[in-house]
């Protein structure tokens, strides 16, 4: 019995260590090599495939200086304030989301990810909440965040991150919803599309409901607060 139980500890041991060296292997390529898809995609593929819908999934890559200052400037300011200060966790909003939970149960849960944070969420892992995908994000988080530079993790944020259905990243948006490149969004635009990244299956920029206006205005004046970001 002794030997089998050292046995499976052995085996666990061998997964375990080529999990931390297939997982720092890919955070050290993806640093310089664009991730080709994300789980997300293939997830929002094979559920087009069992529906019967024609399979859809644009995605146009672009670096950094191929997006609008202002598009980075929005996302930072509606997703995650402290986004260059924090080293992948904000201490602050998780508290004042703890809190914010704690005294109105029963109503929409606040969450406190940043933009760290749902990077490695979306290139690593999948998105149904569970405390195994929590503990991984905490892991890769820790990982992106030591080995890739802010201006690296905001980049692949703004090309991976779901921006509608079948849609992915920032160029597509552009293109798709205000029919020019990334690089020329405007403020305005740039707010609008960061309005829908909470729910991008449901919020179309075309078409924004009282709400996405209410929160596209708010970005706007978040970005005044903020003023510029350097990375």
């Amino acid at each position: 019995m002794w030997k089998i139980i050292k046995r499976i500890l052995k085996w666990v041991m061998y997964i375990f260590i080529a999990f931390l060296a297939t997982s720092t292997c890919c955070a050290i390529l993806y640093k310089f090599v664009n991730p080709p898809i994300t789980p997300l995609m293939v997830i929002r593929l094979a559920g087009q495939g069992f529906s019967g819908q024609a399979l859809k999934m644009k995605q146009d890559w672009v670096s950094l200086d191929s997006i609008s200052p202002a598009l980075q400037l929005a996302v930072v300011a509606s997703e995650d304030n402290r986004f260059l200060e924090h080293n992948g966790f904000d201490i602050n909003a998780i508290d004042q989301a703890r809190e914010f939970n704690d005294t109105h149960k029963g109503k929409k849960i606040h969450g406190a990810s940043t933009i760290s944070q749902q990077t490695a969420k979306n290139v690593f892992l999948w998105p149904q909440r569970s405390w195994l995908r929590k503990g991984l994000e905490v892991y890769f988080t820790f990982l992106i965040e030591m080995v890739w530079s802010k201006k690296r993790i905001i980049e692949v944020y703004l090309n991976v991150i779901e921006t509608g259905k079948g849609i992915y990243g920032a160029e597509a948006a552009s293109l798709i919803y205000f029919n020019k490149h990334a690089a020329s969004l405007s403020r305005s635009e740039s707010a609008l599309l960061a309005a829908i990244l909470p729910n991008p299956q449901k919020w179309d920029p075309r078409f924004p409901t009282n709400y996405v206006r209410s929160r596209q205005e708010w970005i706007l004046w978040n970005m005044g607060n903020i003023g510029k970001l350097d990375y």
